[in-house]
């Protein structure tokens, strides 16, 4: 059974399960409401770039150019760390 059911949510915490309820708060103006949609967006668009990036890494492995491997294995790590940072900011939205 999901965690996340009416039934057996019963824990606290900081965060709606209405994806809409906070872009519909009217007392948001309209540049917050965009970046909470844009946050969440670019955390995703980055994991999906790294996915492709890290079947990249194996590939360049693969043509013996390890050191192709290795920058692009950097640049995931990089953006690890960069959605580290855009999910901090989401919180404090």
């Amino acid at each position: 059974m999901c965690c996340c059911n009416k039934e057996n949510h019963n824990h606290s915490h900081d965060h709606s399960h209405n994806p809409t309820e906070s872009i519909d708060d009217p007392t948001l103006s309209h540049d917050e409401k965009t970046l909470r949609v844009l946050l969440v967006h670019w955390i995703n668009h980055n994991k999906s770039h790294q996915d492709n990036f890290l079947e990249w890494v194996e590939k360049s492995k693969k043509m013996e150019k390890p050191e192709v491997a290795d920058y692009i294995k950097k640049a995931v790590d990089f953006m690890d760390k960069a959605n580290e940072m855009l999910i901090e900011a989401k919180k404090h939205m």
